[in-house]
């Protein structure tokens, strides 16, 4: 059976499977920003407290890292992302998450050779090239500064 460009492009075209892509950047959007909500939601509560604009920053950091944190050694996080894709790597949360999971996945071979050395097996590099980063873009802005 011969088929022309055209005709095979139509039959691949008809089968292939139809993108998702609106629906997952609705769903990120709507999970990204119900973190980023809950993020200003427990601002908002510590600023009630009258406990001041920087407290109540780094509390709502600290809220968002140990819920990240708990919803990942509970399962859920995983949960979340599959239908929020993108939308959980809202940056404290997602980075929570990175750290949190690979801790929990190698839990079973120890304290140190499991939990304490797979912590940091995603994390690690974007704290040391980052690290490194901020120290090189540092040592630039001095230089243009002086």
């Amino acid at each position: 059976m011969e088929l022309s460009n055209a005709a095979y492009q139509k039959l691949a075209d008809s089968l292939a499977p139809k993108s998702k892509t609106p629906l997952n950047c609705v769903k990120a959007f709507a999970v990204g920003g119900g973190i980023c909500v809950l993020g200003q939601a427990l601002k908002t509560l510590y600023l009630s407290l009258d406990l001041g604009e920087k407290p109540a920053a780094l509390l709502c950091s600290v809220s968002l890292i140990f819920l990240s944190a708990l919803l990942t050694g509970l399962g859920l996080y995983d949960d979340l992302a599959k239908h929020g894709g993108a939308g959980t790597l809202v940056p404290i949360t997602g980075f929570a998450n990175a750290v949190a999971a690979p801790a929990v996945e190698f839990k079973t071979e120890g304290w140190v050779t499991g939990l304490a050395v797979k912590m940091f097996t995603i994390a690690g590099p974007v704290i040391v090239y980052g690290t490194l980063a901020s120290v090189v873009y540092g040592v630039i802005y001095w230089v243009c500064t002086r």
